[in-house]
């Protein structure tokens, strides 16, 4: 249950409703509780500030329908230059970087501010009350000298929201073109994944088998969709409260459909915890970071390979993504893989996750793009240089094989696509690499 209210938690970040609806709702708090304080008679004190020039009911209603109008005015601006700040880095980079620019915060609170201040200056306005017009209670009348009924602290609130409002509105202004600048992107996605490796595999320099899958009885996926999330907590009680032992046959970020295996089940009688089981797993239209390091492997990949492709070709982009690919290898090949689910030990765990490997991850990276780097002489020589660097963090000599065995992959692909001066260099970068590290 916690693993799922994280990931309704995390869905519901992930729009562009969720923080404008909450600004509108404090805005509506804020305005009926500063309107009841102006009631009250709490604005009184403001008569003695000399620097303060208490407003007309026509001043103060002319003011909150300009903040009102220019507010909405400016949301609508601010969405629809956000709309089109997505779809240029989602057709550039990449449709599935579409969930990190709707998570972008700036984005989302640089629109819940405005709104917010809109529905602010509404329900104030609605408040104000003309020189003409009878007070609406006693309470009214004994709440100002002046004749009508002005808002005073209400407005003076308001006046801080609109100054409140020019500076979001500038760094809004700045923010957007920063945030799809490809480096900027890059780095975003890249330290989600250092972070997201970190705190799946959290032991360094200490490596071991993983435990061995118990064979049992299969349950089976119910719909059709990529796994979004696995809640371990549960499956672990479910799991030590029947005294079964659960072996995964799938990861978070597979896709299934009805019938596929999701587990097997033994040391307990399936049927009776089947629908507990399913429960516990979320499926949905689209692959998340969440539990799935291999997204932002991929979406590291696929801008790699946006970048190579003929009708692009920018091999200075697909270097930076090499970079990063290099430091979440390297990240990766210093750590211990066997997943702990559980609370306890892993030894211990009812729950065995089906085993992740170092092969597994560098294939889904370097192996991915190498084709494409392939047909750059830049990109591979560069690429040469991050699986070299990638390997000085890494004490296994198995994992720096692999790496081994990745670039002399990437020169047989390359003597397919390169020719004349382009080859030679290549061969002698290769020749030095091997050379040097191995």
């Amino acid at each position: 249950m916690t693993a799922e209210i994280r990931f309704f938690w995390a869905r519901l970040n992930a729009n562009y409703w969720f923080y404008p609806a909450l600004f509108s709702v404090l805005a509506a708090v804020l305005a009926f509780t500063m309107v009841g304080l102006d009631r009250a008679g709490f604005a009184e004190f403001l008569n003695a500030v000399d620097w303060i020039v208490p407003a007309r009911p026509t001043g103060a209603s002319d003011m909150l329908t300009v903040m009102a109008g220019s507010m909405i005015g400016v949301a609508s601006t601010v969405f629809s230059i956000t709309i089109a700040a997505v779809a240029y880095a989602s057709g550039n980079y990449g449709p599935r970087l579409l969930t990190n620019f709707m998570e972008d915060r700036g984005n989302q609170l640089s629109l819940a501010t405005f709104i917010g201040s809109f529905v602010y200056a509404l329900i104030v306005l609605r408040a104000v009350r003309r020189e003409d017009e009878a007070p609406a209670s006693v309470a009214d009348a004994a709440a100002t000298a002046l004749p009508g009924f002005t808002p005073q602290l209400s407005l003076l609130v308001a006046y801080g929201l609109m100054a409140l409002c020019v500076v979001v509105l500038v760094f809004f202004l700045n923010h957007i073109p920063s945030s799809i600048r490809i480096n900027k992107v890059l780095q975003g996605i890249g330290d989600r994944l250092l972070d997201a490796i970190r705190a799946t595999y959290p032991v360094e320099d200490e490596f071991g088998d993983a435990l061995k899958s118990v064979p049992g009885d299969p349950v089976t996926a119910w719909g059709t969709g990529y796994v979004q999330l696995i809640d371990f907590s549960d499956l672990e009680k479910l799991a030590r409260g029947n005294g079964c032992t659960f072996s995964l046959r799938v990861r978070t970020g597979d896709f299934v459909h009805r019938d596929m295996p999701l587990m097997d089940v033994a040391g307990c009688d399936r049927d009776k915890i089947e629908g507990r089981i399913r429960d516990c797993f979320t499926l949905g239209a689209t692959r998340t970071p969440d539990q799935d390091p291999q997204f932002l492997i991929d979406e590291l990949v696929e801008i790699g390979l946006r970048a190579l492709s003929p009708g692009i070709n920018d091999p200075f982009t697909a270097i930076n993504a090499l970079h990063w690919l290099g430091a979440a290898t390297a990240e990766i090949g210093r750590r211990d893989l066997r997943k702990n689910v559980c609370t306890g030990d892993t030894e211990d765990c009812p729950v065995i996750p089906l085993p992740d490997d170092f092969d597994h991850y560098l294939k889904r990276g370097f192996g991915a793009i190498r084709s494409a780097v392939a047909t750059s002489p830049i990109a591979a020589e560069v690429m040469l240089d991050t699986l070299a660097n990638a390997a000085i963090p890494i004490k296994v000599e198995a994992r720096q094989k692999l790496l081994k065995d990745e670039a002399e992959k990437l020169g047989a692909q390359a003597r397919l696509n390169l020719i004349g001066p382009d080859l030679d260099r290549f061969e002698t970068h290769l020749s030095d690499f091997n050379r040097t590290f191995w």
